[in-house]
């Protein structure tokens, strides 16, 4: 197949891209904006193959979505472009309401006039699968899951503008006939993580012997996933999905945020040790927490185990050494980013 993949330079984009390109024979076209977090190093293993096409464009374009889309004429679309980082939304949301709500928008209908233009046995070959986040569910209590049927109750700009582009997608769907799909994830975390989320920020500040900073009191709860499994589901997904489904992909994998600073601080104390002697956890510091933080995310991922086959291959255990051996090997990766992207300060405050 020929398959498109908005946002295929980011973070679970280009995992997607590099499972599609070495373990299958699909062609694939990456649609990218290259923003601070959209890396062309990430997709070098996959960008060799003769299967494999780029093109930097902003999905709010029409004329540039709309072009990529009539020559290339893919038969799926992964739509993974999205500003993600809950903590820059909270100072500047704009860019979220733009690519994430007007951008999906913008694709929607490109889409809808590409279909139009296609053969009934293609169109009703088609899909088009929206990557979304179990951060539109908003926050559990102390026990239960999120279910594909739980109600939308975001609580930052972030988890607002996906909650928005997911009621697009399946309304595109209602109303227009569009065969469409969405998934909703748990936090991924493993190689090519932009280091402005937890775990990479983390590994980092660690090995350079920089204060880890833990929001609040470090309760909050996470369910994370491995990147590749999270890739493979969504391959899975989009060839094996049924049309006008959500299926939520979730790696069984409660963490506090503190457990994990805990667990990244021992691995690399065994596998790195400081020159003073000292445990990684002494540069734990507490802060300031973030404005609207969710105390707990879990899903449950049923549905897409029982009726796809997918299981999570990965702990958090073998996960996060995966991860952090993996930053330890790729220093030329990680180190121009720290150095000239994003340093490492802290985002998403609110000033008085």
């Amino acid at each position: 197949m020929r398959i498109l993949v908005t946002g295929g330079a980011g973070f679970i984009g280009s995992a997607l891209v590099r499972r599609l390109i070495e373990q299958t024979a699909h062609e694939v076209l990456v649609f990218d904006k290259l923003t601070y977090a959209g890396l062309l190093s990430s997709l070098e293993s996959a960008s060799t193959s003769n299967r494999y096409g780029f093109v930097q464009g902003d999905i709010c374009d029409a004329e540039a979505v709309r072009a990529a889309i009539t020559d290339f004429r893919p038969q799926v679309i992964a739509h993974l472009a999205a500003e993600s980082h809950v903590d820059r939304s909270i100072t500047g949301s704009d860019a979220f309401i733009q690519t994430n709500i007007v951008g999906t928008f913008t694709l929607l209908e490109a889409v809808r006039g590409y279909l139009g233009t296609l053969s009934p046995p293609l169109q009703q070959a088609f899909r088009f699968l929206h990557v979304s986040t179990d951060e539109v569910y908003g926050s559990l209590g102390p026990t239960g899951l999120f279910r594909e049927d739980t109600a939308y109750d975001p609580s930052s700009p972030y988890s607002a503008s996906k909650a928005a582009a997911d009621h697009l997608v399946k309304a595109w769907g209602r109303t227009y006939g569009l065969p469409v799909i969405v998934s909703n994830c748990s936090n991924n975390y493993g190689p090519y993580h932009f280091p402005e989320k937890l775990i990479p920020l983390i590994i980092l500040n660690a090995l350079e012997g920089r204060e880890l900073p833990v929001y609040g009191d470090g309760s909050n709860v996470r369910d994370w996933l491995y990147v590749e499994d999270h890739a493979r589901a969504l391959h899975m997904i989009l060839t094996r999905g049924r049309i006008g489904d959500t299926y939520n992909v979730g790696g069984r994998n409660e963490r506090t945020n503190l457990a994990v600073v805990h667990r990244i601080c021992d691995s690399l104390d065994r596998c790195r040790p400081r020159d003073d002697g000292r445990s990684r956890r002494s540069l734990i510091r507490f802060v300031t927490d973030r404005p609207g933080h969710d105390q707990r995310y879990a899903i449950d991922a049923g549905k897409l185990e029982r009726e796809l086959g997918w299981r999570a291959l990965n702990d958090f255990d073998s996960g996060i050494d995966r991860t952090i051996a993996w930053y330890l090997d790729n220093t030329d990766w990680w180190q121009p980013l720290r150095n000239k992207v994003y340093g490492g300060e802290r985002l998403g405050l609110l000033k008085n």
